[in-house]
């Protein structure tokens, strides 16, 4: 079903959304790979090309609505319509409200939320023509809970789930699934590395286990999964909590 398709995976370069990437490359999709650091993502590129994948790397700063934009485009004048689109890429730096500024608040939630508007209405129109689709965002349990020092990441989260509930909606008359995503264990990140505490790490795993998941979750429209925030567990499995 995935064969030939298309899948645009942000924060490709490394962690989960590597994993993701390198799942749907295996499954025969031409895969877009976005990410801000262009040296690692360049290595990526070779690797899945080696394996005779079709990817297009894109080195791009998720913060900044005109480079996103361009990204975007280009994804779409080289590939088509997405089959699915996963917006895995977040900046967390914990800090509290004494201590971040508005050009670090603006920064962290660009990437996270202003990123999943600008992708997802590019996207929107040529999915509704092509008469189906897939988005997930990458949601965390800072998308429904608070934390200390996330003055950012955590409405970021927060909003994301909530843009997703009203795509979802929309979507339904069109096709379109609109989903949420949270690893359901810890896992072995660049970014979990620098947040985790020691206890967390004891038990967090390769996010290579949590990539099934994401399969399932580009095979799904508006008929399918849809409005859910769905756990993607370190065995293969997944499970969903409906939102809508």
């Amino acid at each position: 079903m995935l064969q030939g398709q298309v899948a645009i995976v942000t924060g490709a370069a490394q962690g989960l959304g590597y994993a993701i990437a390198k799942a749907y490359a295996d499954e025969g999709m031409k895969v877009a790979l976005l990410d801000i650091r262009g040296d690692i993502l360049q290595r990526v590129a070779a690797e899945l090309n080696d394996g005779g994948a079709d990817v297009l790397p894109i080195t791009v700063d998720l913060s900044d609505a005109a480079d996103t934009q361009s990204a975007i485009d280009t994804v779409l004048a080289q590939y088509g319509t997405p089959r699915v689109l996963i917006h895995n890429a977040a900046l967390l730096i914990t800090r509290s409200m004494l201590e971040i500024t508005l050009e670090q608040w603006q920064r962290e939630i660009n990437i996270i939320l202003q990123a999943a508007f600008i992708l997802s209405k590019a996207v929107w129109k040529p999915m509704i023509d092509a008469g189906h689709g897939s988005i997930v965002y990458l949601s965390s349990g800072s998308g429904y809970k608070g934390f200390i020092e996330e003055v950012a990441y955590n409405p970021g989260k927060h909003g994301i789930e909530g843009l997703m509930k009203c795509l979802a909606l929309e979507g339904v008359a069109f096709n379109i699934a609109v989903n949420a995503a949270t690893p359901g264990a810890p896992i072995n990140t660049p970014m979990s590395d620098s947040n985790y505490t020691t206890e967390q790490k004891k038990r967090w795993v390769d996010p290579a286990l949590l990539a099934p998941a994401f399969v399932f979750l580009a095979k799904q429209d508006g008929s399918g999964l849809t409005g859910h925030r769905v756990a993607a567990r370190a065995n293969g499995r997944w499970d969903a909590t409906d939102l809508l």
